[in-house]
């Protein structure tokens, strides 16, 4: 999937608390993992992000390899909104 550093951060931000916990929960990861996801740089061994960022507009463009991460967020967010 591709998608602006822009629009991946803005995801991250209408996160609501505690959703970083919740999706490493989840898919059985560690919370940095899910941070360096969404833009963190905070890596070691154990926290593959699976994100490559290529310049361009609004914070360049991200190629991410696996989107379950981005699926749970989107999915959080729109159960908060309603």
């Amino acid at each position: 999937m591709i998608i602006t550093y822009k629009e991946l951060r803005d995801i991250k931000h209408s996160l609501p608390t505690g959703s970083i916990s919740r999706i490493a929960q989840s898919l059985n990861i560690d919370e940095q993992s899910v941070r360096n996801y969404f833009g963190a740089n905070k890596y070691n061994s154990d926290n593959i992000v699976g994100r490559h960022i290529q310049p361009g507009p609004h914070g360049g463009i991200v190629n991410i390899e696996n989107t379950d991460i981005l699926d749970m967020a989107k999915k959080i967010i729109v159960e908060s909104t309603n």
